[in-house]
């Protein structure tokens, strides 16, 4: 085994003409968007992105089916001389993005599939005051990004354009003579300034680039295979990094001035033990957080307040956290989440897996400590409810969310208190089919459109004296069933995408599940209307509280059911976000 570093653009090589493949039993490939960002601002940096192993071939631990990277295109029969056995997911993201001369295939945190440019802004890049992921810019294949809101289009169609905006394609990075023709353009473009800009981007950046040294761990060939699938299965199940929580853990463990002041050491796992065991006892939808969301609620609330820095809880804002300032910030952040515990329950949010967004809950909690009472007014809660239900009907808030974070603190503050509408309202966006694709629980837009049947009063179909309360879906074992069952939706030729849908679902106890059964809904209706004594009428109005037309249920008629219930539904979210839903493509690009 040997540690050496390789030049990156050699190791992109390899990976091009397919000397370095991958094993066949790796996964696929699957960095979203947001992570491709991410590891281009380390390269361009020359930061360290961590070791990457590979195994040489030829030996008795190489004896595996070999396949190319993604997006490689080798000839066929082309043999590996290296195996690359942990580093897929960067080395991929890396080569797609900086040699393949190609869109990205990628994903957005919906797992929606994307082919991306990469673009590096110059004016960020070479600021030091920028975060470095901030000048990264993801761009359609098209290069075109429509205008939306307040935020203004791009497009990035020519090179002119390119060069007259500032915007240099990373994927032209390696490639010497296109990098001079593209600079050449650029300095042209504008006054002497330019030159002094490319100067400052050709060292803060294409340099790091081009010098960038990656740390590799070679495996002979002699290496046994089973030596060869342990190493592997530990790269990529164990050795896990240390996380933020970890971390500040051990650094507030030694601020002397709190052990000297206390006579011993500050345990943080303590202090958020206990904290999440009191917001958990209040409301129980509160147990679903995470250390780090409090870190980050914490973080959020410091930089607002901290004198010349910008608000922010990236990773490396978090473990700059000071244990004084922790001690600041923690308890108004704890009563400020149980305030949001309370807000939740206002919206008919009451247990973890109803939780659409557990990642809403950190922003929401430092614009509780920064306003205090100022959010308790009518117009404030009305404000804080339209931004909720847009980031959970936008689906905004997936994945790795800490950059929404910052301008959410900031521009719902200044909402509330008389400004503009914030970005995360402006440009939420509920596309009427994406109803049908509402299946589980794994969407936050699903968990939202039960909350918002509770908020409207829906009342149990067998339990049927009052609308549904916290006690009483907890008490009446209440859960989502379908409407249509599944064994009659299959009988009756009703496609899956239909039946599977939100639209097709709502929320009944138990008994009233039992007592439809797998039959017609319509043979269910007159079973409950045995075994609960309630009149026919009445058991229709209890069925109307859940947006669903009783005659159309009793007549068995799923396609009028379906397309009534699909547009009370979208009326409902309509409501919530304050904004009408995208019945087409061309309404999105409005």
């Amino acid at each position: 085994m040997a540690l050496d570093s390789w030049p990156l653009r050699e190791v992109l090589d390899d990976v091009a003409t397919g000397h370095i493949q991958l094993p066949d039993f790796q996964r696929e490939w699957k960095w979203d968007d947001e992570r491709i960002v991410s590891i281009l601002a380390t390269v361009t940096m020359n930061y360290p992105m961590g070791v990457i192993m590979t195994l040489e071939t030829g030996g008795p631990g190489g004896e595996f089916k070999a396949r190319p990277v993604a997006g490689v295109e080798v000839l066929d029969g082309r043999k590996p001389g290296q195996l690359l056995l942990d580093g897929q997911q960067r080395m991929t993201s890396l080569y797609q993005a900086l040699r393949s001369g190609r869109p990205v295939d990628t994903e957005d945190q919906r797992g929606d599939k994307l082919r991306q440019w990469y673009y590096i802004e110059i004016a960020k890049a070479i600021d030091p005051k920028a975060d470095r992921e901030s000048a990264i810019r993801s761009v359609p294949e098209s290069k075109i990004i429509p205008a939306r809101g307040k935020r203004p289009g791009l497009d990035l169609t020519t090179r002119e354009l390119e060069c007259e905006q500032g915007f240099f394609p990373l994927h032209l990075v390696f490639d010497s003579d296109e990098t001079e023709d593209w600079q050449w353009i650029y300095n042209n473009s504008g006054g002497p300034e330019r030159r002094e800009a490319w100067k400052a981007f050709r060292k803060a950046v294409l340099e790091n680039v081009i010098g960038y040294a990656v740390p590799m761990i070679r495996l002979e060939k002699r290496t046994p295979k089973v030596a060869v699938c342990t190493v592997f299965e530990k790269v990529n199940t164990g050795g896990v990094a240390l996380n933020v929580f970890e971390l500040l853990t051990a650094s507030f463990a030694g601020d002397s001035s709190y052990s000297t002041a206390h006579g011993e050491d500050f345990h943080l796992p303590k202090d958020w033990a206990d904290t999440k065991a009191r917001l958990s006892a209040a409301y129980p939808v509160l147990s679903s957080l995470e250390s780090t969301d409090f870190l980050q609620a914490v973080c959020l609330a410091a930089t607002y307040h901290k004198d010349g820095a910008a608000v922010s809880c990236k990773r490396r804002d978090m473990l700059e956290l000071k244990l004084d300032e922790y001690l600041k910030w923690a308890p108004e952040i704890a009563d400020a989440l149980q305030w949001a515990g309370g807000f939740l329950a206002d919206q008919c949010v009451y247990y973890p897996e109803g939780l659409p967004y557990r990642t809403q809950l950190p922003p929401l909690a430092a614009i509780r400590t920064i306003l205090g009472a100022e959010t308790d007014t009518p117009e404030a809660r009305a404000k804080l409810a339209r931004w909720y239900w847009c980031g959970v009907f936008g689906e905004q808030y997936g994945g790795t969310a800490d950059s929404r974070f910052p301008r959410d603190v900031e521009q719902v503050t200044a909402w509330l208190r008389g400004g503009e509408e914030p970005d995360s309202v402006q440009e939420a966006r509920f596309v009427v089919r994406r109803l049908l694709s509402m299946t589980s629980r794994v969407s936050a837009a699903y968990k939202g459109v039960f909350a918002l049947l509770l908020q409207q009063g829906c009342t149990d179909w067998y339990y049927n004296d009052k609308p549904l309360t916290s006690e009483q879906i907890a008490d009446y074992k209440v859960d989502i069933y379908r409407v249509f069952p599944t064994q009659w939706c299959k009988k009756n030729g009703i496609d899956s995408s239909r039946c599977d849908s939100v639209v097709n679902k709502t929320l009944l106890s138990y008994r009233a599940a039992k007592a439809i059964g797998t039959r017609s809904p319509a043979v269910g209706l007159k079973a409950l209307e045995r075994e609960t004594g309630i009149r026919p009428n009445w058991l229709d109005d209890v069925v109307v509280t859940h947006f669903i037309d009783p005659q159309a249920v009793r007549a068995s008629d799923f396609d009028a059911f379906f397309e009534a219930r699909k547009e009370e539904l979208v009326r409902l979210i309509e409501r919530a976000m304050g904004q009408r839903a995208v019945r087409n493509e061309a309404e999105g690009l409005v």
